[in-house]
């Protein structure tokens, strides 16, 4: 320990009931992490006083760690690469919209095993505003479920029986703000000065207007700027990025961090495995900046995660960081988040399926694939939240493609604006004033079922491919499986009306459902063909972890990678174009000269070249 009173900090919080093997193991990890976390501090506050406080905090909350969740700990600890298998496969949705409840949760338990799912992300489900709770992204309390999904101690119980049947839980962590309701967001409009100093709160407009003439607007239907008024009348102002009612929380106050990473570890003690960080990107604000990715809060994710190993080593960090491609890998570290949301990917999939052309998908898969050790990609189709075009221009223009004016088609394309598009998107935060807009809508209304489009459900399989076999874990956004579409009644509820979001997050679709193991029913085809993906997968080593070799397979329709393994690697090819594309001998000639597609066992003479059918896939094993 750096001195004495982060330990005497320690040993003051020891409950005498504790285990002196176990206090002796937790101990070891918090004098280990002690010196750097003095330093992270340090960078932050110019002194590391706060480190007693927050040793104080690690061990109330390890002291209240369940034996089962311990005993987790060290299982991980042994193993600290078990997210990389390849049969880790993910699911989202929300709780509510989906189950009902969490009861309705847990009685789909059997459903997540026949699907495959070993990872389980549940949308936001605090206690948060009743009228907009920006889907669950305001949340009043971190210690509150939703009264109308459950209660904590179901959590707690579901969180349990998830993991008896291995499959890992997924919350989110909302450390950027708090809704306005919060019991901390009260007291500051009270005029508590205490918590006044948890948000950013101003008495007039005159550094809320040095502020914004850096940082740019997010959500410019909700507000101007990012700021709004205390709504008491008193001329204060508090800092707001989002929403109105999101009041962003002011860790540059220690007493923050402090209180923060006790409610994470509250949680990381529910049972919860995987915490998705949101909105990482704005959690440090600096006058005279952009406060978006500023070296500080890489430093306080740090500092989050030094409180996980020492406290609650079996739960790792997600990062969300929807930001030019270059940022989001300065997230992923085993000091910072260990996984990470891939938008780009997630992007240039559907670029790719709208042009027809892999070449932006090809070359990020080539260039910006490579994570450092320890760390994987979470790959997705599609999310709870919008598409936005995050390639970057510098990329694009290697291929003689303009940014501006691709993301201009893109939104047009995806959202029926342009002469022959398959998609059926909703436009989201559409600008006028920039230009930007972002894309809201299922996979299958994007992917052309809805439009009736004939290249709709191999679209769909081919997205899911590639995330199945990229690296990484990947993630199916329940629904997505059977073929759901757009909900066409999303603006009918006042609270949901300006946000189009909300039409792909429809509600539970029980017909789809039921008719996934009839082979005559688009959703029986979708099921089957997704089904047939993630077993192949799951049986398939060289597809864990996150190493992949790009193969220019000179045909800028089909997009091609290697995952390597100790018997050579798998060989994929994924064709975007609609109609069959050739690859050349030549192109192949470095390969086997008879490989076997992993997904239908048919034998490839190579020498002869390789025809991909349209929206076609293959997996190749010498």
């Amino acid at each position: 320990m750096p001195n004495l009173e982060p330990a005497a900090a320690l040993d003051a919080a020891r409950r005498p009931d504790t285990d002196d093997d176990a206090w002796a193991a937790f101990r070891a990890r918090a004098e280990a992490e002690a010196p750097r976390m003095a330093t992270l501090l340090t960078q932050l506050y110019g002194t590391a006083d706060a480190l007693p406080g927050l040793m104080t905090v690690l061990a109330e909350h390890w002291q209240q760690r369940s034996p089962a969740l311990r005993a987790l700990d060290d299982q991980r600890l042994a193993d600290p690469d078990w997210f990389q298998s390849n049969r880790l496969l993910g699911g989202v949705c929300y709780v509510d919209r989906w189950a009902g409840d969490l009861e309705g949760v847990r009685a789909r338990i059997p459903y997540f095993r026949e699907l495959g799912l070993t990872y389980l992300h549940l949308m936001p489900l605090f206690a948060a505003p009743a009228e907009n709770s920006d889907g669950g992204y305001a949340v009043s309390s971190y210690r509150e479920v939703n009264p109308a999904l459950g209660t904590m101690e179901q959590l707690q119980a579901l969180a349990a029986e998830l993991h008896e049947n291995g499959i890992a839980l997924v919350l989110d962590f909302i450390l950027n703000h708090t809704s306005n309701e919060h019991e901390w967001a009260q007291r500051a409009l009270a005029g508590e000065k205490q918590f006044e100093d948890y948000y950013w709160v101003f008495p007039d407009r005159t550094m809320p207007d040095q502020f914004e003439q850096h940082v740019r607007e997010i959500f410019p239907d909700n507000h101007s700027g990012s700021f709004v008024p205390m709504p008491d009348g008193s001329g204060r102002w508090v800092w707001a990025t989002f929403h109105d009612f999101q009041w962003d929380l002011n860790y540059s106050n220690p007493a923050v961090l402090a209180a923060m990473v006790g409610e994470m570890l509250f949680l990381a003690n529910q049972g919860v495995d995987i915490l998705r960080m949101d909105a990482v990107a704005f959690i440090w604000k600096r006058l005279g900046t952009a406060c978006e990715n500023l070296p500080e809060a890489h430093v306080l994710i740090q500092l989050f995660t030094a409180a996980l190993r020492v406290a609650a080593p079996a739960v790792m960090f997600k990062s969300e960081a929807i930001v030019h491609p270059d940022q989001v890998v300065e997230y992923i570290s085993v000091e910072k988040c260990r996984i990470s949301y891939n938008p780009l990917q997630m992007a240039l999939i559907w670029n790719s399926l709208a042009t027809r052309d892999g070449r932006m998908l090809q070359q990020a898969l080539d260039r910006r694939h490579t994570l450092p050790a320890g760390t994987a990609w979470v790959n997705y189709v599609r999310s709870h939240d919008d598409i936005g075009w995050t390639f970057a221009d510098e990329d694009a223009a290697e291929l003689g493609i303009d940014g501006f004016d691709h993301r201009r088609f893109l939104n047009s394309f995806y959202v029926n604006r342009f002469a022959g598009s398959f998609a059926r998107g909703i436009p989201f935060q559409d600008n006028p004033k920039t230009g930007d807009c972002r894309i809201s809508g299922t996979t299958a209304s994007l992917a052309g079922l809805e439009a009736g489009d004939a290249g709709a459900i191999d679209r769909i399989l081919l997205a899911h491919s590639i995330v199945l076999s990229t690296g990484g874990i990947p993630l199916i956004y329940l629904g997505d499986e059977v073929g759901q579409l757009n909900d066409p009644h999303w603006a009918d509820d006042p609270s949901q009306a300006d946000d189009s979001r909300w039409a792909h997050r429809p509600h539970y679709p029980a017909e789809l459902y039921a008719q996934r193991t009839d082979p005559t029913t688009t959703a029986g085809r979708l099921y089957a063909g997704l089904q047939h993906l993630i077993t192949v997968r799951r049986a398939t080593p060289e597809f864990a972890g996150n190493t992949l070799i790009g193969f220019d397979a000179k045909n800028p329709h089909i997009i091609g990678y290697q995952r390597p393994g100790p018997r050579g690697p798998v060989v994929c090819f994924a064709n975007v174009a609609d109609d069959p594309q050739p690859i050349d001998p030549l192109t192949l000639s470095g390969l086997p000269g008879v490989m076997t597609d992993l997904l239908t066992d048919a034998h490839h003479d190579l020498r002869a070249g390789l025809t991909l059918p349209a929206h076609g896939a293959v997996w190749l094993r010498g």
